[in-house]
């Protein structure tokens, strides 16, 4: 099913196939979701799951402040206070870089990136982009009393426990498993079943407070720049929305979800990434988020807002369908 189109001057250049699910919410009539293609695809979450990760963190004894649970959950962009934070939950935990088994990268701001690469020189686990995950995942080993040298194998107690956390939360067995670009285990879903769990997620904070899926909503809702940072859709779409939850995912995952409850997730099938801002911001606006208090209903605007260039100048956009796009104005 088209979710997004690709136009240049007058012509539609390309199209971006995918599924996508707008949940309601518990509250809504019947029928009131919007499904795009198969709502029950299978597919891998990848990072867009981190948010349930920390879940099952917080459940087997990790504690961390708002703002590192926040990093916790992160495709974060290797900015400083992105790599100052890794540093201080694995100092927490009495340990230091080497013991994380992130897959060695280099940031993914470029800025960030050729800073890096002037100080240390090529890539490291420090600045993989799941690295504040990898940090979580080795101080709740430390808490639990778990091996910090195997928390990556399967059959790790923190694995079993993020498999029984995901299945539980989207509601749908774990059929499927592999391994993430991280390194870390990946356990497969469904879109419907991703959204219903970023639903719970952010509706957590006011049904269930002192909960960790509270905990884990109310960081990422405190702290949007560590969750991505500079320019990171996600980070945008957070600061925008006020108790919105929202995290990308590799090869064109997106789930995000509302304090009433309310959520969307969605898989871009060829895997791009261009089409998810402005398929993120018309799926929130068919989903309301501009009406929640406080929202600024200008910047989730231009989070949809993607250009297609010509010359170094606009000369078309990236653009949500029709079915999808009701309702989105400027």
């Amino acid at each position: 099913m088209p979710l997004a189109e690709v136009v240049r001057g007058d012509l539609v250049e390309s199209v971006h196939l995918g599924h996508l699910v707008l949940d309601a919410g518990p509250s809504a009539p019947a029928g009131a979701a919007l499904l795009l293609g198969d709502a029950d695809a299978v597919i891998w979450p990848r990072s867009s799951v981190k948010p349930f990760q920390a879940v099952a963190m917080l459940r087997h004894g990790l504690a961390l402040p708002p703002r590192l649970l926040a990093l916790a959950t992160a495709s974060h962009n290797g900015e400083p206070e992105h790599l100052a934070g890794v540093r201080e939950i694995l100092a927490g935990a009495g340990l230091d870089a080497a013991a994380l088994r992130s897959t060695p990268d280099l940031p993914l701001h470029p800025p960030a990136a050729l800073a890096w690469q002037r100080e240390h020189g090529g890539p490291a686990p420090l600045a993989q982009n799941c690295s504040g995950k990898h940090a979580a995942m080795l101080a709740t080993c430390v808490a639990a009393g778990w091996d910090t040298t195997t928390y990556l194998d399967l059959d790790h107690p923190l694995q079993v426990a993020v498999r029984a956390t995901v299945a539980e939360l989207t509601g749908v067995p774990v059929e499927h498993v592999t391994v993430d670009g991280c390194g870390a285990p990946l356990f497969s879903t469904s879109l419907r079943g991703l959204a219903r769990a970023f639903g719970r997620l952010a509706a957590a904070p006011g049904r269930e407070p002192g909960s960790p899926e509270a905990a884990v909503a109310g960081a990422m809702a405190a702290f949007p720049d560590m969750v991505g940072g500079t320019g990171r859709d996600a980070t945008r779409a957070m600061r925008a929305v006020p108790g919105l939850v929202a995290k990308d995912g590799a090869d064109g995952v997106y789930g995000a979800g509302l304090p009433d409850g309310s959520a969307l997730a969605f898989k871009v099938l060829d895997g791009a990434s261009r089409p998810r801002p402005a398929v993120l911001a018309a799926a929130l606006h068919r989903l309301g988020a501009g009406d929640v208090p406080g929202a600024d209903g200008a910047a989730l605007h231009a989070l949809g807002d993607v250009p297609v260039l010509g010359g170094g100048r606009p000369v078309g956009a990236v653009r949500p369908v029709s079915a999808l796009a009701v309702g989105v104005s400027a």
